[in-house]
């Protein structure tokens, strides 16, 4: 078997532990991470995708072991939403980043957007994590959210386990190409997240100007 290839940026972090654990490091990471647990879930799914491209792992055995991983924290989550109730996750959330405000938050979005959100809520960070502890704390009925969640996590893991490995089957041309364009790859994610930050404080500006000022002479007390 030839050497792993070299993973760029934060991925080249995972290459010790995928060398070591291999389809373990997958399976774990995902199934802690989607009940809440701050590891890095979809990281190592990529980059473990990666190493199937180029022939250290199955790319079969990596998608249907991130899939089960996937579908099963979640189902914890779920069990901890459903039996545990708000009391639970107030009192211990905060230990896995699941605060009081991003639940309430995700709540929000489960209300608006119905069963849903469950498929989708896979591609998007943070929802990903509280997705089945939101569905139970909601009451959703566990067999709706069963199907929701394993079409989102196939959706999902079938994403990037197939764009990791075509990187992986082309990581000769695309590690020198990413070394060699990766001051400018780092200065147009800065100036990305630059935007960003403006158009936050801009609307933010915007929202306080939107809002009414009191009239000092409003505030007086009526006189008797």
């Amino acid at each position: 078997m030839t050497a792993p290839p070299p993973l760029p940026g934060v991925f080249a972090d995972l290459a010790p532990l995928l060398n070591h654990w291999g389809y373990a490091a997958v399976g774990g990471l995902l199934f802690l991470e989607d009940f809440g647990v701050p590891v890095p879930g979809e990281t190592v799914l990529i980059a473990a995708a990666v190493y199937a491209g180029a022939g250290q792992l199955n790319v079969v055995a990596v998608a249907v072991i991130a899939f089960l991983a996937a579908v099963c924290g979640d189902n914890i989550g779920y069990v901890i939403g459903r039996y545990g109730g708000h009391r639970l996750v107030t009192r211990y959330g905060r230990y896995v980043l699941l605060t009081p405000a991003r639940i309430a938050k995700a709540e929000a979005f489960f209300a608006r957007n119905g069963g849903k959100v469950v498929t989708v809520a896979r591609f998007i960070e943070g929802l990903r994590q509280a997705n089945g502890i939101v569905a139970g704390l909601s009451d959703m009925p566990w067999r709706r959210f069963l199907a929701f969640n394993a079409l989102g996590a196939a959706l999902w893991v079938s994403l990037w386990v197939t764009l990791g490995a075509l990187a992986g089957n082309h990581i000769g041309t695309l590690y020198p190409a990413a070394q060699r364009y990766e001051l400018y790859l780092l200065a147009a994610a800065g100036v990305a997240l630059a935007l960003v930050a403006i158009r936050h404080l801009l609307r933010r500006r915007a929202m306080g100007k939107d809002r009414p000022s009191r009239d000092p002479d409003d505030q007086h007390t009526p006189a008797h």
